[in-house]
């Protein structure tokens, strides 16, 4: 099973080869900044993502544990890793569809935003 994304303008792309896990949906500052919302994401161990077009990604040290991929080009949020594990969470947005998943959880929530509520009855952590 492999599934495809790409970046809004095709300059990245990217294969995980393997089922999807179900994703979590981030509500912290930082992912909220990144990604212009709330960010979803699925973890994938790195030996699972296969990336084209890695020259066109750039990274964004966000803290001394993560760094922040995103299309140099049209600027498309793409990947959160974790540098001291061996997986990478990659953006559900930029999934070709059908991803065979749905989200799971919300993480972080003590950080959203004001301007929406969580409704969905998924589980909600603060952190």
């Amino acid at each position: 099973m492999q599934h495809t994304g790409s970046c809004l303008c095709g300059a990245v792309t990217f294969t995980v080869t393997g089922a999807l896990p179900q994703p979590n949906a981030c509500h912290c500052t930082a992912c909220r900044k990144h990604s212009g919302h709330y960010e979803a994401s699925a973890d994938v161990p790195r030996t699972a993502l296969s990336i084209q077009g890695e020259d066109a990604v750039k990274w964004f040290q966000s803290s001394e544990k993560v760094r922040r991929g995103f299309c140099g080009n049209c600027g498309s949020t793409l990947f959160w890793d974790p540098v001291f594990q061996d997986w990478t969470a990659i953006a559900m947005g930029p999934f070709d569809t059908p991803t065979g998943t749905h989200l799971s959880r919300h993480i972080f929530v003590s950080e959203k935003g004001d301007y929406y509520d969580i409704a969905d009855g998924l589980p909600q952590n603060a952190k």
